[in-house]
């Protein structure tokens, strides 16, 4: 049975850029292996990182055989404010694409509205940030 996401995984390109973006939004960051990949990481979970020498390499097929940068779709819960939220996007000078909109995130399995603000990374994967009363 299955219980919860252990990680999941994304190519990257503009990998100095996404390091320090996820930085600012508080995750911790990991090398995992050396010039080949990394994570970010936030409580119990994480997000590899492929770095261009391993999705690039066609030997590496441990991956979705369509995956390139830009096609991370991520929700996360924020646990400030959603003032809180936009100020901070707003240092990162990252643009807020939608939002605040009220949505039904993954709580209580699918039954609890929050409220979400969408923004893009350095490498232009979609986040959204959902805001639980």
């Amino acid at each position: 049975m299955i219980k919860a996401f252990d990680h999941v995984a994304i190519p990257i390109e503009a990998v100095e850029e996404m390091l320090e973006f996820y930085r600012k939004l508080g995750f911790k960051i990991k090398e995992e292996y050396k010039g080949f990949s990394c994570s970010v990481n936030f409580g119990d979970n994480k997000i590899n990182f492929h770095l261009p020498n391993a999705w690039k390499e066609k030997q590496f097929t441990l991956r979705g055989p369509k995956a390139y940068p830009g096609c991370g779709d991520f929700c996360f819960v924020w646990e400030g404010t959603l003032q809180s939220l936009i100020d901070l996007l707003k240092s990162l000078n990252a643009k807020i694409e939608e939002g605040p909109v009220e949505r039904v995130g993954g709580r209580n399995a699918g039954t609890e509205k929050g409220t979400s603000i969408y923004t893009r990374d350095p490498d232009s994967n979609l986040l959204e940030f959902i805001v639980y009363p």
